[in-house]
Formats: C-alpha cells, sequence, structure tokens
C-alpha cells in the first residue's frame, strides 16, 4: 500500500531519517532525546534535592540543641563532614540548573545533559556517603560507636547493592551477547 502512495512513502522515509535511534521504540529527532533526557534528569534532581535539603535543615538545627555541648571530638568532626557533605550534595543538585540558566537558547544542550548527568552521578555519590555517615553518626551518639559502625556498614552494603550492584547486574544482561 505504502509502495504505492509516493506522499506516504517520503513521509516514512522521512521518519526513519529523522529518528536519532531507530528501532529502540521511540521516533524522536536528537533535539527531542536531548530535552527528554534534560527533563528526566531535572525529576530526578528534583527528587534528591528535596531529602538533602531536609537533611541539611537537620543537621544545621543540631548544632543548636543542649545536648550537642556533650559530643567528642569524633562526633564533632563527623557533624562538621556531614554538613560540608549536605551543602555540597546541594550545591552539586543544582549546578545543572545554574549552567542550563546561563548557557540557556545558546544550542548547548547536549553539553548541558552530559553535564548534568554527571553531576547527577556524583550527587548521588555525595548523598550515599552522607546517608550512610548521618546513619553512623545518629547511632554513635545514640547508642555507642561500635553500633555506630554495625549501622553505618550495614547501609553501606544496602546503598552499594541497591544503586550500583543490581542497577550494573541489570545493564549486563539486557545487552545483547557478544560472542552469540
Amino acid at each position: 500500500m505504502d509502495s504505492q502512495n509516493p506522499a506516504r512513502r517520503q513521509a516514512s522515509a522521512t521518519s526513519a531519517e529523522r529518528d536519532v535511534a531507530p528501532g529502540d521504540g521511540r521516533d524522536e529527532t536528537g533535539n527531542e532525546r536531548l530535552d527528554r533526557n534534560w527533563n528526566e534528569i531535572l525529576q530526578e534532581l528534583r527528587v534528591t534535592q528535596t531529602g538533602t535539603q531536609i537533611l541539611t535543615g537537620f543537621l544545621l538545627a543540631l548544632a543548636f540543641q543542649p545536648a550537642f555541648a556533650s559530643l567528642d571530638t569524633v562526633q564533632v568532626s563527623v557533624y562538621l563532614t556531614l554538613v560540608l557533605l549536605a551543602v555540597l550534595s546541594t550545591v552539586l543538585g543544582l549546578a545543572p540548573v545554574s549552567l542550563h540558566r546561563l548557557l540557556f537558547r545558546r544550542r548547548l544542550k547536549q553539553r548541558v545533559v552530559r553535564f548534568g548527568s554527571i553531576v547527577l552521578r556524583l550527587t548521588l555519590t555525595v548523598i550515599s556517603v552522607l546517608l550512610i555517615g548521618v546513619v553512623y553518626f545518629v547511632f554513635d551518639v545514640v547508642a555507642g560507636r561500635i553500633a555506630a559502625f554495625v549501622a553505618g556498614g550495614a547501609l553501606a552494603v544496602v546503598v552499594v547493592a541497591l544503586w550500583l550492584v543490581i542497577p550494573l547486574v541489570m545493564r549486563r544482561a539486557s545487552e545483547p551477547d557478544r560472542f552469540g
């Protein structure tokens, strides 16, 4: 049917030519793909940003609690490190937005998306260390240093498994067999 209709044949050819990744189940140009990827990065950053802002507020409020004066040197050092990590995660999470704003309408979307993806990975890394550190800190203050090491270590295993190992296993399983 399409072979008899030149307009349809032309539309099909144009559609196939404009599809940046034929066979992936999407029909999108390179610009459409960049826009979609940028929107996905922003959504992921929104999720991380809310959590880090709440955690930063929690950490900042701790310094003004009466019990804060009874922390030992290790606990104060861990606390200050956690505050720096919380602020760093916020700065990292906002960096792609700032870059986008400064490069808006300069036809650099591919660079912005690449930068956003890298910074999002860095943000997740900092957040994982921050979360493990917060658990360590709370357990150290409440239950002692041994409990802190156990809880922090257990959370580290969970984070590495859920955020790294499982996604890498799933990615490897989805790759076509190169030797078959």
